[in-house]
C-alpha cells in the first residue's frame, strides 16, 4: 500500500497547505476510500516568488476594484454618470488586457478566472470577452524534462516502461496540468481494451500556486465583505471557500477518475454524450491516463461545417445536455468551456435516447466531455427549487418565477415580493422570449427606463448567493456563452421552453400519482371501516363491551355515514383536481377524471339528504 497526500485546504496566507491522506492500493482499478480523517494544515516555507506572485494578485485587485469604485459609485452621485458612460468601453478594454497579462504570466487560477469571463459572451461586453477568448489555448507549456521527472516518481517506473510511446510535445496545456499522447504497451493494451491515451501530468509546484491565489482570493474576499452592497447579496468569504474546495479536488487526479467514470454511469446509453475511459493502471493522485477521445473542439465553426456539422445543431444539444446534468441528474459538469467538449463524428447517425417530434431522428455526431476535476451536484431540494424556476421562466410567470427564487434561497424568507413580482411580470412583457443577439438591438434607453422603475427595488431586496450556487452559476454561464459562440442568433429560450414542457408533464405526472395513492390509502381505510365499525357493534351486543347508553348503536352508525361522506366528497376533490391537472396535456384522462367525479359527488349530496 502506498500513502500519497493532497492539499485539502489552504489558509489565508501565501505559503500554507492543508494535507488529506488518501491511501489506494497499488495498480487497483479505483482509489480506495480514505482510512484517517484530513490533518490540520501544515505550515508551507514561503519563498519571496510566492510572495511576489501574492502582492501582485492583491495589486491589481485592489486598483481594478477602486478604478470600479469611482466611476461607477461616485461619478453617479455627483451628477456625472454621462463621464462614466463614455469611458467604461475603454475601461473594461483596458481591464481585459491588463488581466490577460496578468493570467497569462501568472497561469493557476488566474487563467481560470480569465477562463470563466471568455465565455460570458451574452453578459460582458466584447471588450472584455474578445480580449480573453485566448487564454482557453495559450497557457504556457511546461518543458517535457520536468514532465517526465513529476511523472516517473509518480509513478515509480521509467516512462519507457509504462508506455509503448509518448509524445513530447504536449495536445493541450492547462491552468493546473498539461496533457501528453501516448500509447500502452501490450500488457496494459490487453487488460484495457484501449490503445491511444492521453496522459494528464500536473504542472510541477502547482499546490504552492493554488495556495497563494487561493490567499490572495481569501483576502479580496473580506474586502468585499466591507461594501455593503455586495455584502447584503451574498457571503464572498463563504463563496471562496467554496471555489478552495473545488479547486483542491480538481489538482486530485484520483478524485477526477472517479467523477469521470461516475459521469459515464449517469449517461449510460445516451449516444448524444461521450466519456473517455480511465486507465486506473497508470492513473496516481498526479497523473492521470484516460482514452485518447480528442475529436473537434466545440466552438471550431470551421472545422463542424468542413465535418458537415452546423454549429447551429450543436448548439441546442449542448443545451440540453447540460439541462438534463443540472436539472434531472444533480450531478453536473462545472467547467464546460470550449476546451473541455469535443464534437466527435459517428459513422452513421446515433438515435436520440428520447425523440420529440418536433426533434425526431438522430445525429451523425455525439458531445464528448473531458476534464473531471471540477464536477458540483445538485441537492434534492434545489434541484426542485431549480426545476419550477425553469418552468417558471419558460411560461413567463412573475409570480411563480419569484417563488421558486425563494424556494432555491436566493431571496430570504422574510423579503416582500409584490413588487418584485410587479417587476418580473414586467419584464416577461417587454423582453420575455427574446435572445441575446436580439436583446443586444434592444434601444439601451428601454433598459434604462426598466431599471430607474424597479431598480430601487431590487436593490432593496436581501438577496443572497447560496454556497452551493457557485457553481451552478458556473455551469450555465459558460453553457449560454457557449451557445452563443455556436450560433449568434441561438435563443436560449428555444431550448428552455421545450425542457420546461418536459418537466412540468413530468410535475403534473407526479402530482397524478400522488393523488391517485391517497385515493387508494383513502378507498381502503372506507373500505375497512365498516367491518370494524360492525365488529364494535357486534362486541357491544354480544356484553363484550360495557355500555352505558342504549344509543351506541344509533350514533354509530351517523358516524358510519358521516365518514362514508368525507371520504366521499374527499375522492370527489382530488378527481376534480387531478382532472383539471392533466387535462392541459391529455384531454381525453383530464375529461375521464372530471365526469368522473360525479359519482363520488352524488353519493355525498344523496346521504346527506337522507340524514339519520
Amino acid at each position: 500500500m502506498t500513502t500519497e497526500q493532497a492539499p485539502a485546504s489552504a489558509s489565508d496566507t501565501p505559503g500554507t497547505t492543508a494535507a488529506e491522506p488518501v491511501t489506494r492500493a497499488a495498480g487497483s482499478a479505483s482509489p480506495v476510500t480514505p482510512l484517517a480523517p484530513p490533518r490540520a494544515p501544515g505550515p508551507r516555507a514561503a519563498t519571496p516568488a510566492t510572495r511576489a506572485r501574492y502582492r501582485r494578485i492583491l495589486r491589481f485587485a485592489g486598483w481594478n476594484l477602486t478604478v470600479t469604485w469611482w466611476y461607477e459609485l461616485v461619478l453617479p452621485r455627483i451628477g456625472l454618470r454621462s463621464v462614466a458612460e463614455r469611458t467604461r468601453p475603454r475601461r473594461m478594454r483596458k481591464f481585459a488586457q491588463r488581466f490577460h497579462v496578468l493570467a497569462v504570466d501568472l497561469g493557476g487560477l488566474m487563467i481560470k478566472v480569465g477562463q470563466f469571463m471568455s465565455s460570458r459572451l451574452d453578459v460582458l461586453p466584447p471588450e472584455i470577452t474578445s480580449e480573453l477568448e485566448g487564454l482557453q489555448d495559450e497557457v504556457p507549456a511546461v518543458p517535457f524534462p520536468a514532465i517526465r521527472a513529476l511523472a516517473e516518481a509518480e509513478l515509480g517506473v521509467p516512462l519507457e516502461l509504462a508506455f509503448a510511446s509518448i509524445d513530447e510535445i504536449p495536445v493541450a496545456a492547462a491552468s493546473l496540468g498539461q496533457a501528453h499522447r501516448a500509447r500502452l504497451t501490450p500488457a496494459t493494451r490487453s487488460e484495457t481494451g484501449l490503445d491511444g491515451v492521453v496522459i494528464k501530468v500536473q504542472r510541477p509546484g502547482i499546490d504552492a500556486i493554488v495556495d497563494v491565489d487561493l490567499a490572495a482570493l481569501r483576502r479580496v474576499a473580506r474586502w468585499l465583505s466591507r461594501i455593503r452592497l455586495v455584502a447584503d447579496r451574498a457571503d464572498p468569504p463563504a463563496l471562496v471557500e467554496e471555489f478552495a474546495r473545488t479547486s483542491l479536488q480538481e489538482i486530485d487526479y484520483l478524485h477526477e477518475g472517479a467523477n469521470s467514470e461516475r459521469f459515464a454511469e449517469e449517461f449510460a446509453g445516451d449516444a448524444r454524450v461521450g466519456v473517455p475511459a480511465v486507465v486506473w493502471e497508470r492513473t496516481t493522485r498526479r497523473v492521470l491516463t484516460l482514452e485518447d477521445v480528442t475529436a473537434i473542439k466545440i466552438t471550431d465553426t470551421a472545422s463542424l461545417r468542413a465535418a458537415g456539422i452546423d454549429p447551429a445543431e450543436v448548439a441546442p444539444a449542448f443545451a440540453e445536455v447540460m439541462f438534463d446534468q443540472l436539472f434531472t441528474n444533480g450531478f453536473f459538469h462545472a467547467d464546460p468551456h470550449p476546451g473541455n467538449i469535443f464534437v466527435t463524428p459517428t459513422r452513421t447517425p446515433t438515435p436520440r435516447p428520447t425523440p420529440t417530434p418536433d426533434a425526431a431522428g438522430g445525429r451523425p455526431w455525439r458531445l464528448t466531455f473531458v476534464d473531471f476535476g471540477m464536477m458540483g451536484e445538485v441537492p434534492p431540494g434545489i434541484r426542485s427549487g431549480l426545476r419550477r424556476l425553469l418552468i417558471a421562466a419558460a411560461s413567463r410567470d412573475g409570480k411563480a418565477l419569484v417563488e421558486a427564487i425563494r424556494e432555491v434561497g436566493v431571496l430570504l424568507p422574510t423579503a416582500d415580493t409584490a413588487e418584485l413580482e410587479r417587476a418580473m411580470v414586467h419584464l416577461f412583457a417587454r423582453f420575455g422570449g427574446m435572445g441575446f443577439a436580439q436583446l443586444r438591438e434592444v434601444d439601451p434607453r428601454e433598459f434604462l427606463e426598466f431599471a430607474d422603475e424597479f431598480g430601487d427595488v431590487v436593490r432593496s431586496l436581501p438577496f443572497q448567493l447560496p454556497e452551493n450556487f457557485l457553481l451552478i452559476v458556473r455551469a450555465m454561464a459558460l453553457t449560454s456563452g457557449v451557445c452563443s459562440a455556436l450560433d449568434p442568433d441561438f435563443n436560449l429560450w428555444d431550448s428552455v421552453e421545450p425542457y420546461a414542457a418536459q418537466l412540468l408533464r413530468e410535475e403534473r405526472g407526479n402530482v397524478v400519482e400522488d393523488l391517485a395513492q391517497q385515493a387508494i390509502e383513502i378507498a381502503g381505510v372506507a373500505w375497512r371501516l365498516p367491518k370494524r365499525l360492525d365488529a364494535l357493534v357486534t362486541r357491544v351486543e354480544d356484553g363484550a363491551i360495557a355500555v352505558s347508553t342504549p344509543r351506541l348503536e344509533q350514533r354509530v352508525g351517523r358516524l358510519e355515514r358521516t365518514v362514508r361522506r368525507l371520504v366521499a366528497a374527499i375522492v370527489f376533490g382530488g378527481a376534480i383536481v387531478a382532472g383539471a391537472i392533466v387535462h392541459g396535456g391529455d384531454p381525453v384522462l383530464g375529461s375521464v377524471l372530471m365526469i368522473g367525479s360525479v359519482v363520488p359527488l352524488a353519493f355525498t349530496v344523496f346521504t346527506g339528504r337522507r340524514g339519520g
